[in-house]
């Protein structure tokens, strides 16, 4: 629809002696809440000082001098232009451009010769990937995904958790109670187990926080022993996490954690004292950032050592002088806000003249039946466990309706998957979840596997008839015209999408798309229609729900199977 708007946009401000630039008229195009008012209006508010007349009166002197191929008819009502589409014209356009167009309709040249950091994911290193993980990661790789399909370059990192104090915890606890070859059996789960041993432990010795802290500090001091030690650990990890990734289709271009910037950080905290910003509070070194509403950032412990701001700064200054970005995008929970509100300040007052080019994204936190996520006391979803039920459940499902598809193990993957996936990203980011099992695995309403199926619908329709040939644009009832409206605003919700760092606008778009579809598909012939122009058309809608659905599903990294 964005280039309609574009038409009908420049149309009008013709029409209005160009007294307002079309620009502004495709932003102040509106949807009308009914379709007694048109499929779209605009607002004539705006015009009344620069051409001095009462809303009505331009509205109706835009009506005699519009022309638009786009539109059919226009009306006046009251200080509104309500504007009717050229149902024909707009099938034709659309079937052109999702069926028969070399690039997939809704991608862009907007990100051309841009680049775009995404740090995602990023789970620490020995503990388990959770559904607590879900968020970042999906979130993280549909923004990747649908800047790539607006033409950005786009890097994807995973800034693994793998340094901090947490290491000394797990080495503590491997010194005092670990058995390697139960580790080298049950991998990162044995892992978990003797983290969360050692904290009901230090409960009740608190003398085991200090053993932690001082083989942390042989770790930082390169002790072979405990190093041999982290690396085996993050082996372990990073073997059982590309598990999880593989399911979701998701690979990333850098897996640089918080270890790789400790040779980096010193350059920075240097440049933060030599511009004068460093102070000393308490014996910490901070950021005093009281003008600018927040609290002091710190930099430096009392020790020396540094925290998560310093290794964050010094990884963001590698990343612009490595990948050269127009953004760096942060994919993390709600609750770390002021974390990067506090350190993307810090480059700001360094002197780098790209900090407005730091963006965080955050997402509500989930719950599971009301209960926190806590890793220490094994309050926790596993995701591998999570997908397995959903495939199981798929599986099962799959059995029964349709016993003869080939792969179903394959197919069940991609629903059960998708499912979970799918809820995820039903709801708008910010929105805290409490996540409940059986509704990330309802199969029922509108789900993921209901749009999967949907998908699967259209292939099998073009199975049987075949591919059009060409544009066909005979529309003859409301739920083809229905359909196509919907198909035409694809490259506006991509682009709000991308605006609003929100994927969910995909998710929704998918179900509006699915729901017109199935309207169309139960109330118009297909495959049995005798007039050849309307069978024509409609398999060109088809093929074009089709393409479209694929795009949008595989923006929010849903699987397509052709066959469920």
């Amino acid at each position: 629809m964005i280039e309609i708007k574009k038409q009908i946009a420049e149309a009008l401000s013709a029409a209005a002696g160009g007294a307002i630039d079309a620009v502004a008229v495709q932003d102040a195009l509106e949807y009308p809440p009914n379709a007694d008012m048109g499929d779209l209006a605009f607002p004539c508010f705006r015009l009344s000082k620069v051409m001095r007349k009462a809303p009505p009166a331009i509205a109706a002197e835009l009506s005699a001098a519009f022309s638009c191929p786009a539109v059919e008819r226009v009306e006046v009502a009251g200080g509104y232009l309500n504007l009717f589409l050229n149902k024909a014209y707009l099938a034709e356009y659309v079937i052109g451009k999702a069926v028969f167009a070399d690039k997939p309709y809704g991608s862009s040249e907007e990100g051309k010769g841009k680049t775009v950091v995404l740090d995602y994911s990023s789970p620490n290193v020995a503990k388990p990937f959770h559904i607590g993980h879900l968020g970042t990661t999906v979130i993280g790789h549909s923004l990747k995904k649908l800047h790539e399909f607006a033409g950005y370059h786009c890097i994807g990192i995973n800034h693994l958790g793998d340094w901090g104090t947490q290491f000394g915890k797990l080495i503590t606890a491997y010194r005092l109670w670990g058995d390697k070859e139960k580790i080298e059996r049950d991998e990162i789960d044995e892992l978990v187990a003797l983290y969360v041993k050692f904290h009901a432990e230090a409960e009740k010795d608190d003398s085991l926080n200090d053993k932690a802290r001082a083989e942390f500090k042989k770790l930082e001091d390169g002790d072979e022993e405990n190093l041999a030690l982290w690396k085996w650990f993050i082996e372990i990890s990073l073997r059982e996490y590309q598990k999880t990734y593989a399911l979701l289709d998701i690979s990333f271009d850098s897996y640089n954690g918080e270890s790789f910037y400790t040779d980096k950080m010193a350059a920075q905290v240097e440049k933060i004292r030599a511009a004068g910003l460093l102070k000393i509070d308490d014996g910490a070194s901070i950021v005093d950032l009281e003008e600018y509403g927040m609290p002091p950032c710190l930099i430096l412990k009392r020790d020396g050592s540094t925290l998560y701001p310093t290794r964050d700064i010094a990884a963001a200054v590698y990343r612009k002088n490595t990948y050269d970005f127009d953004k760096c995008i942060y994919v993390t929970s709600a609750g770390q806000s002021l974390h990067f509100a506090q350190w993307f300040k810090v480059v700001e007052l360094m002197g780098y003249d790209w900090a407005d080019k730091l963006v965080h994204v955050p997402y509500g936190t989930v719950s599971i039946d009301g209960a926190k996520l806590a890793t220490r006391t094994g309050n926790v979803v596993l995701l591998k466990d999570l997908f397995a039920t959903a495939i199981d459940k798929s599986l099962g499902i799959i059995e029964e309706k349709n016993p003869d598809l080939e792969n179903k193990e394959d197919v069940a993957k991609a629903v059960g998957v998708g499912a979970v996936v799918f809820h995820y990203l039903s709801g708008g980011r910010i929105k805290d979840m409490n996540f409940i099992m059986e509704d990330a695995l309802s199969f029922d309403g509108n789900t993921g596997p209901y749009a999967q199926y949907t998908y699967a619908r259209t292939c099998s329709i073009l199975r049987r008839a075949g591919e059009p040939a060409a544009v066909a644009a005979k529309i003859t009832t409301d739920e083809e015209s229905e359909l196509v409206k919907v198909l035409l605003r694809f490259p506006e919700k991509v682009k709000s999408a991308i605006d609003d760092y929100e994927p969910s606008t995909v998710t929704r778009y998918a179900l509006d798309l699915c729901a017109a579809f199935n309207r169309f598909y139960h109330e118009c012939p297909i495959l049995n229609c005798e007039d050849a122009d309307i069978r024509a058309t409609r398999l060109c809608l088809v093929s074009a729900t089709k393409n479209i659905l694929g795009n949008a599903l595989h923006l929010i990294c849903v699987g397509t199977p052709e066959k469920i």
